[in-house]
């Protein structure tokens, strides 16, 4: 009897899933009667499902990395593109390396990143105090610290010219592409969270246009960008000084702008790559 319960269950919110549009029907089934404590908290799930909130902040986590991430309402939910950010940050991150994760949200990629690279000294910030809540839940139990403020301002003054490697996932959709997102980005997660300004590029110039100052000789900014910002977003970074290359993760979707401020002895300017 309580497998027909559960197989009617089952097939109730399959069918409400895909009247709504939800692509992996079958999964998100899975997932919301396993997470649901009872029938009636399945029913109120599947409502705010249906509504259009993201699945993610209705069961109250995410996979990220191979991770199970916090994700409390109000904050961005952590994207798969975005790992390919991480892959590339794991590729030239050391152990004992101090690595900046900017506009972190939920702290995920600092997190995937930690997970990774054993003994990495890990630091966070961001605008919003709803983001930086959950963040301090993901990141402060493996020993990381989160800031609360804008870019690099809220950061220990000692990280400048230290920095191994800095993380950014700024906001990059430009503003008047936001009414064409789908309805569970643009209606439940924070504006302050996707608006990048009127060509999506604004907030990640100023990323770039500080960085040098904060990364050592030889450190790595790395921050996600698209396919058609991707040359304004390299731009931006050799005018703050340092060398820009374009890496590309087609199994993800992803594209990430890998930039290092050159060691004092290296090549006397900074050039633009693709990859």
């Amino acid at each position: 009897m309580a497998l027909a319960r559960h197989r009617d269950a089952y097939d109730h919110v399959v069918a409400a899933l895909r009247s709504a549009g939800c692509v992996f029907a079958e999964d998100e089934a899975d997932l919301l009667i396993e997470e649901a404590s009872d029938p009636g908290a399945l029913e109120s799930m599947l409502a705010r499902r249906v509504a259009g909130e993201p699945l993610e902040v209705i069961v109250g986590w995410a996979e990220f990395g191979g991770l199970r991430v916090i994700v409390e309402p109000g904050v961005f939910v952590p994207r798969r593109r975005t790992e390919a950010l991480v892959r590339e940050a794991v590729a030239v991150v050391g152990t004992r390396a101090i690595v900046v994760d900017l506009c972190c949200g939920t702290g995920a990629v600092g997190m995937a990143i930690q997970g990774a690279v054993s003994g990495i000294e890990l630091y966070a910030s961001d605008i919003d105090p709803v983001a930086v809540r959950c963040a301090r839940r993901n990141v402060e139990p493996l020993g990381g610290r989160v800031f609360e403020g804008d870019l690099y301002a809220p950061l220990p003054a000692s990280l400048r010219g230290r920095t191994d490697v800095l993380v950014v996932n700024a906001p990059y959709v430009p503003t008047g592409a936001i009414g064409l997102m789908p309805s569970e980005a643009r209606d439940h997660e924070p504006r302050i969270t996707l608006d990048g300004g009127a060509d999506g590029t604004e907030i990640q110039h100023r990323v770039a246009a500080a960085a040098a100052d904060w990364l050592a000789p030889g450190g790595h900014l790395l921050i996600e960008t698209s396919q058609e910002q991707a040359e304004h977003t390299a731009a931006a970074v050799v005018g703050g000084g340092l060398t820009a290359e374009v890496r590309r993760a087609d199994d993800v979707d992803g594209t990430v702008l890998v930039g290092r401020r050159p060691h004092p002895r290296g090549p006397s300017g900074p050039h633009v790559g693709g990859g």
